[in-house]
Formats: structure tokens, C-alpha cells, sequence
């Protein structure tokens, strides 16, 4: 392992602002620290980085303990979301300038200067200063400054929240594409569902302090350990079913009961894309108007009224949008292909059922 985290809590005060976290990254992985903001992701990074102490527990970096290892020693880069440049430095000494904290010999600085700058595609800027770069730019210098030592582990705190749309999608492929080269041990701080599903091997959600589940993008998103991570990895449809007459029921929606007796409650989960809809009124069972339809690229997302005024949200392809010939204001029919089931009062899902379930067919399919 290149860092393992050991039941790792932070309290400022009276506030815990990490709680007993643990996890680990491997050699050459890239990983997320995903979560809503203020929920303890940056102070996880900065506990790694030495900036800040562990209230309890241990922090390994290569099988050694560092709690009491300074900053200085641990061997790290650390790259800030307001980039952190030296504003009367050009490019060239901003970049060098943890070498010649360290004493490097000139033509060794210069050499590994000239490396990171053909590396991070800043030929030519090595005289400019930072006002007189785009915000990519500046970010990628702050990046090469930290991987001018030669790190065994590069952190980054929301790296491309400082820049626009079209530039953070620029720098998530240049990222990759870095990280493919380098293979360098990397964990990054962000908000961004998307982001972190692009970039990352593994994604570790954080929430109140608190690891909620560590996986790959598509276990997280597939295989959500609980409600919370259900909810905010993607868009989910989330309903409060009761069981009546050995059926769980929202509005005129029907679920198998799944063991509960009558009068209990609980709640069911399903994706967007689960949603498959047809402009045949008679291909399934429930009937909808389809209210707004959103635009997203290759993608569209409608919103479905059902007649008891219940709002789902459903996914599908342009293409498909356009062969059914749907339209806002029409009526459609469709049924739910598969949904999880979440437990009623606990974030956590019900371990007996806590994998997705196919719609039954006398429940979901056309009559």
C-alpha cells in the first residue's frame, strides 16, 4: 500500500470534522475523495499532507507511520485549488522553486525544469508570469511545482474548481493522461460526481466526516452501500412504498413485498435508465404525460406525471426520444425494469435485499 488511513478522526473543538476513517490507496492508483462540501474531504487530504494532526488514530505512507513526520519530510505534492503561485515569480522559478529550497545543483534544476515543462505542455511560458496566464495554465504550473521534487504522492485539493467548464474538462483528460504517464500515487479532493467518476480508479465518498463506502466509479454507482451514496452518485428515483394487500405500493405503483407484512413501510431506488418508456399506450402496465424533457447531450432526461401527480425522472437516448416521437405534453406509457430496495429509516440498505431487483413481470411489464 502507498497510504493507508487507520481510524483517522480530526475534532476542531467540538466539532468532529473526520470520524473514524479508514482506507487505503495502492502504488500508482488514482483516487477521489468525493463529497459534499464541508463533509471532511480536504481535511483527510491535508492530514496525509502534514498540514494537519490526527486527533486519533494513524496515517502510513509507505508502511511508516507519519502522525509525527513533518511536511517537509513527507515526501509529497500538494497542489491548491487557488493554485498558490508565487505572483512575482515567472513560470520557470515558481516551478523551481522547491528545488532550490532543497539546494539541487543548477544544471539539475534546470534540467528537471525543462522535463516538466515539455511534460505539462508550458514550452515557450517558462518567462511569463502568472497574471499573464489562462487559468489551465496556472494550474498546470502549480502542479508542475509540485511534481518538480520527484513526490511519491501527489495531492490535490479540488484542483479545476477555479476554472471554466470547457477548461476543467481539458485539464480531467490531460490528468489521465499524466497519470497514465507517470503512474504517480494520486488522491484528489472534489465535489464533482462526474469528475471523480472520469478520473478515478477508486472513489472514496465522505460525508459528515464519515467514509460512507470506497469503490470503483461503476461499484459505487451500481452497488451503493446506502441511501446517501444511492442518492448522490448520479440522479436516483427515490419512493415510499407501503405494503398493503401483500404488495408494496406508491400511488399506483405496485413492488413485490419483499417479506414485509401489511402496514409496514420501507423504500424503493431505481435509476433513471431503469425507466424504459414507450409512445404505445398498450406496451405497459402504467401510464404518464411526460412533463419537461432536458436536454444533456447524446442523453436526454424527461420528467414523468404519473395520474395521481407522482413525478419520476427517466433517461434515454436522443435517438430514441426521436423514434418513439415523444413530446412534452404527450402520453406514454412504461414500466420500471429494475429498482433496489433501501431500507425504511436506517441510511444503510437492507442487507437481505440490497442487490438490484428485476420487475416481475405480472407487475411490470405490458398487459
Amino acid at each position: 500500500m502507498s497510504i493507508r488511513l487507520q481510524n483517522v478522526s480530526k475534532i476542531f473543538g467540538q466539532v468532529a470534522a473526520v470520524d473514524d476513517v479508514s482506507f487505503s490507496v495502492d502504488d500508482g492508483e488514482l483516487v477521489a475523495l468525493l463529497g459534499p462540501s464541508g463533509g471532511g474531504k480536504t481535511t483527510v487530504l491535508r492530514m496525509i499532507a502534514g498540514l494537519e494532526m490526527p486527533t486519533s488514530g494513524d496515517i502510513f505512507i509507505r508502511d511508516q507511520r507519519v502522525n509525527d513526520i513533518p511536511v517537509q519530510r513527507r515526501n509529497i505534492g500538494f497542489v491548491f485549488q487557488a493554485y498558490a503561485l508565487f505572483k512575482s515569480m515567472n513560470v520557470f522559478d515558481n516551478i523551481a522553486f522547491g528545488l532550490k529550497v532543497k539546494k539541487w545543483k543548477k544544471a539539475d534544476l534546470k534540467a528537471r525544469v525543462a522535463e516538466l515543462l515539455k511534460l505539462l505542455e508550458l514550452d515557450g511560458l517558462e518567462k511569463r508570469f502568472p497574471h499573464q496566464l489562462s487559468g489551465g495554465q496556472r494550474q498546470r504550473v502549480a502542479i508542475a511545482r509540485s511534481l518538480a521534487p520527484k513526490p511519491s504522492v501527489l495531492l490535490l485539493d479540488e484542483p479545476f474548481g477555479a476554472v471554466d467548464a470547457k477548461i476543467r474538462q481539458e485539464l480531467r483528460e490531460w490528468l489521465i493522461l499524466l497519470h497514465h504517464d507517470l503512474r504517480l500515487t494520486t488522491i484528489f479532493v472534489t465535489h464533482d460526481q462526474e469528475e471523480a467518476m472520469e478520473v478515478s480508479n477508486r472513489i472514496v465518498i465522505i460525508s459528515k466526516g464519515r467514509m460512507e463506502q470506497i469503490g470503483t466509479p461503476r461499484e459505487v454507482y451500481e452497488q451503493p452501500t446506502n441511501e446517501f451514496v444511492a442518492r448522490f452518485i448520479g440522479v436516483m428515483n427515490v419512493l415510499d412504498v407501503r405494503v398493503q394487500r401483500g404488495l408494496a405500493r406508491a400511488n399506483e405503483l405496485e413492488f413485490p413485498a419483499h417479506g414485509q407484512a401489511d402496514g409496514q413501510s420501507f423504500r424503493i431506488g431505481f435509476r433513471p435508465y431503469a425507466v424504459q418508456l414507450s409512445s404505445d399506450l398498450r406496451a405497459y402496465r402504467y401510464r404518464a404525460v411526460l412533463r419537461h424533457t432536458f436536454f444533456l447531450g447524446v442523453m436526454l432526461r424527461v420528467e414523468l406525471e404519473l395520474p395521481s401527480g407522482l413525478t419520476i425522472r427517466a433517461r434515454m437516448a436522443k435517438e430514441d426520444y426521436a423514434r418513439e416521437g415523444f413530446a412534452d405534453g404527450g402520453e406514454v406509457s412504461f414500466h420500471i425494469r429494475q429498482y433496489r430496495v433501501l431500507s425504511g429509516e436506517e441510511t444503510a440498505l437492507a442487507p437481505e435485499v440490497a442487490d438490484t431487483h428485476e420487475m416481475p413481470p405480472h407487475l411490470g411489464d405490458g398487459i
